[in-house]
Parts: C-alpha cells; structure tokens; sequence
C-alpha cells in the first residue's frame, strides 16, 4: 500500500499519473476492483480531488513490481535516470524527490530514454544554462514511416505552439521560432526507417512534428501521425527513444565535460 496527499484540485487519473507510475500503469484495473482508497473510502471512478485529501493504493505485488524507471547514473550533484515509455515525467520526478533531485528536463509520456536530475542548486543552475546555451548534446532514436530521400539532413523550419490544443505547428517560413532538426538514417526496415535524430534546438514536441512536417511522422505517433498506418502495425505508443546526452557544464560540474550517458532502450 502507497498513501499520498494531494496538493492542489485535480482528477484522480491526473494525480495517479504525476505521482505513482505503478498505480498509472493499472490504473483502470484499480479502479475496476476498487483498490483506490480516498480519504479512507473505496473507489471505482475517475473521482475530482482537492487539496489535503488522502488517496491510498492497494496494488499487487506483481504491479508494484514494474519498472517505470532506472537509475543508471547518480553521484552528488546529478543522477540520471532512464524512463518507460507511458510513464508520465512527473511521476518520475516524484519518486526522485526523496532523493532531493530535482529535474532539469522532461520527456513527453511515451518517449522513453534519459532524464536528467540536479541534486543540489549549484548543479541545477548550471545545468539549466547547459540547455540554454546548448552545452548538452541531445540524440534520439526515431522509427519513422517511410523511406528517407537522403540518409542524412539537418532540417531547418519554424515551430509554433498552440498550447490551448497542446500540439505545434511546423512551417518553413513565417512566424515561430526557429527549429534545427539532422537525421541520419541507420537502418531501413520495409516501409519504416530507423534515424538517429540530433537535436540542435530543443522545443516541445520538435522530432516529433518536424518528422511528420517532412512527411515521416515518428511511428506510434497519434498527435502528429498517421493513425490507420499505426493500427497496422499494432503501434499504440510512439517509437521515440531519448537515447544519448552529452554534457559540456562547466564550474562545479566541469568534471563532466564530455560525460556521454546512454539509454539502455532500443528500438
């Protein structure tokens, strides 16, 4: 049994997601048997919480067993972590609090790969400036339909949010911030291609949108994909890997500089 206490008013699905991944995983399978427990009453809906309630979960020792993470890496001041795909950052983020780490970067729910924590203040500023000023090197594995006109590129286009509908718009001129986006192909498999995507600037949902603007939406992909095309191939989550960092801090992480994590996922 887990207990947590809720800090602000949302959903129970909402606060299952950003607090507990193995209660997220089976989240529907607690709720069928009733294994939530808020504010000592048993539940079987998706019920709205406020600040001070107090949700337990009952889950099984097999459920409480899987994996939504990895730490592949921690000394005092960093520790970097290797997240599952359908595992919300923010649940992450919860399990590291006791760790006193503190993240620097996200991942969308279905990308799996690295994730990076600061463990104290110092290494949290510079870290954060290592972002800013692309100090961190950021390459992804990318399954995209389709097969590549070049086996490599570096993309050039502009990015537009619309956080109402929380998605991106990508066009080659106008309005947005500029986006960079290189590719190189690694592998062809039928009427899919494995890429080896680098990021030279890093804004949200950048492969994924940018891919589908060129016509090779990330396989898995229902936001900016091609649905009929996933249910072909049975891909119910996106093929996006966060699979290398490396890392040029300077100061007090300076004996980092040229540090090369990599995620143990693959595609």
């Amino acid at each position: 049994m887990k207990e947590f206490v809720v800090e602000r008013e949302q959903t129970l699905r909402a606060f299952t997601d950003n607090t507990y991944a193995q209660a997220s995983f089976c989240f529907r399978a607690l709720l069928a048997r009733r294994d939530i427990r808020v504010n000592g009453v048993r539940t079987g809906e998706d019920v709205l919480l406020r600040a001070g309630d107090t949700v337990r979960y009952y889950t099984t020792p097999s459920e409480e067993g899987k994996t939504a993470f990895a730490v592949l890496y921690e000394d005092g001041h960093i520790l970097v972590c290797d997240k599952e795909s359908g595992v919300n950052s923010e649940a992450v983020f919860s399990a590291l609090r006791e760790k006193g780490a503190v993240p620097v970067h996200r991942l969308d729910r279905n990308t799996e790969g690295l994730l990076l924590f600061a463990k104290d203040g110092e290494a949290e500023e510079e870290l954060l400036r290592c972002f800013r000023e692309r100090r961190i090197e950021k390459r992804y594995l990318a399954l995209v339909f389709g097969k590549m006109e070049t086996r490599g590129a570096v993309l050039h286009a502009y990015l537009q949010k619309d956080g109402k509908n929380s998605r991106v718009f990508v066009s080659e001129k106008g309005a947005g911030e500029e986006i960079v986006t290189e590719y190189r192909v690694l592998e062809e498999r039928g009427e899919t291609s494995l890429l080896l995507v680098t990021l030279h600037t890093g804004k949200t949902h950048q492969i994924r949108a940018h891919l589908a603007h060129i016509g090779h939406p990330v396989v898995g992909d229902e936001k900016y994909g091609d649905s009929r095309k996933n249910a072909a191939l049975h891909a119910a989550r996106q093929k996006l890997v966060a699979k290398e960092l490396v890392l040029h801090p300077r100061g007090l992480l300076s004996y980092l500089d040229g540090k090369t994590f990599v995620s143990q996922k693959n595609l």
